[in-house]
């Protein structure tokens, strides 16, 4: 087990100035365009690919880094450059996470791949759960998964939201209801190939923020997928079954709480994303108070503008500072006692909102246009305390873990 440390090691700290200079060479010149166009970055996710940050391979070092650094270092210097073009480099990593968690050694080795193509014809993956009613309250999920035996086929039905690259994926991730009695238990992981008919994109939605992420729907009418795409295999997931319809009649609150703890294992690296926009911001008003001219003196030199910069570099720093612990406790297989994970992504978002807030305030009228990239971190900041678990459903779980009540 690493000991925690706010000290990086040499090796990480030249991964984090390649991902910073990426960042500010690549991705942050794009960033205006991509937002205004409001489509997949397609070639700067192949000038990722070039360079190995767009890869399995790249993910993978930075998620068994043993001190659990090297994913929100990565997040935050990739969003430190942009948050809509930095989640459609990283988007494919949540289906790829899903396969690499569930699946089979030989799921792994056929479908990871064709998630990221290569540099000279990348591809993206779309990891599909949230629904139309079923967003915080997973349990309420009605996309269904029904098993042809006669085919060795499962016949996915249903519509799921949100999804980042959901219709334009070459692989999509799909979780559906297998069993409905057993709540979230009862939910099973399935690939869709490329192709399979009966699955296309619905409303593609146009939003306020992280406009260069695709998110749109995606439709599953009487979708056919052959038995070796259930993620861990039939035998796997009935034992599963099983032991949770067991569990189910002992004590239906231990199933529920255990599900929340998987979620809240992912929420630091959200948090990092956030700390990434946060910190770019703030960075941006320091220049901008620093150069900015009024009465004769720069603004920073004005106690309401100067107080405004020091409690968001304190914000900024104090959110990483809990992203990380959870990184590392999670990395560690430390429990959150204390609901650690959503502590880290609920302030680091909450944080990210209101620096971005303040940067627009201290550009004064100049923040409020798009000739300066304070405008667009403002939008971008509101996902991050709505996807990943709201706000309210962080303190929720915060809440009910401190008082031990069940967390519904």
């Amino acid at each position: 087990m690493a000991e925690f440390t706010m000290e990086l090691s040499d090796e990480q700290k030249e991964v984090r100035d390649w991902l910073h200079g990426f960042a500010a060479d690549v991705i942050r010149p794009a960033a205006a365009e991509w937002d205004e166009r409001e489509e997949t970055p397609w070639p700067v996710i192949q000038e990722a690919a070039k360079v190995g940050i767009y890869s399995l391979d790249f993910y993978a070092q930075q998620y068994f880094d043993a001190t659990g650094l090297g994913i929100p270092m990565a997040m935050e210097e990739l969003f430190w450059g942009d948050a809509g073009i930095a989640l459609s480099i990283v988007g494919t990593g949540l289906a790829a996470v899903g396969v690499l968690a569930n699946g089979t050694e030989e799921q792994i080795g056929t479908w990871i791949p064709q998630m990221y193509g290569d540099a000279n014809d990348v591809k993206v993956a779309a990891f599909c759960s949230s629904e139309p009613d079923a967003g915080s309250d997973v349990a309420s999920m009605r996309t269904r998964a029904v098993y042809d035996e006669a085919k060795d086929e499962w016949v996915l039905n249903g519509t799921k939201t949100w999804a980042t690259n959901g219709g334009i994926a070459n692989v999509h991730v799909v979780v559906a209801v297998v069993d409905p009695e057993i709540g979230s238990k009862g939910h099973a992981s399935f690939i869709v190939p490329p192709g399979t008919p009966g699955l296309s994109q619905g409303q593609k939605f146009k939003k306020h923020g992280i406009r260069a992420s695709h998110t749109a729907e995606v439709v599953l009418d009487n979708v056919r997928v052959p038995g070796s795409c259930l993620l861990g295999g039939k035998e796997k997931l009935d034992q599963r079954l099983a032991r949770a319809r067991e569990k189910a009649k002992k004590g239906g609150e231990r199933l529920k709480n255990a599900a929340m703890a998987t979620f809240e294992a992912s929420r630091p690296a959200v948090g990092a994303m956030a700390v990434g926009t946060a910190r770019a911001a703030y960075e941006v008003a320091l220049e901008y108070a620093q150069t900015r001219e009024q009465f004769g003196r720069p603004i920073i030199d004005n106690q309401g503008v100067a107080f405004q910069l020091a409690d968001m570099a304190t914000s900024v720093d104090a959110a990483r500072l809990l992203v990380w612990r959870a990184s590392w406790m999670a990395v560690n297989g430390k429990p959150f006692n204390a609901a650690e994970g959503s502590m880290s992504k609920l302030f680091a978002s909450e944080t990210a909102k209101k620096v971005t807030a303040q940067a627009v305030q201290i550009l004064g009228g100049n923040g409020y246009t798009r000739e300066y990239p304070v405008e667009r971190m403002h939008r971008d900041s509101a996902i991050y305390t709505i996807f990943e678990g709201t706000s309210e459903i962080q303190r929720l779980v915060i809440a009910r873990t401190l008082s031990g009540m069940p967390i519904r």
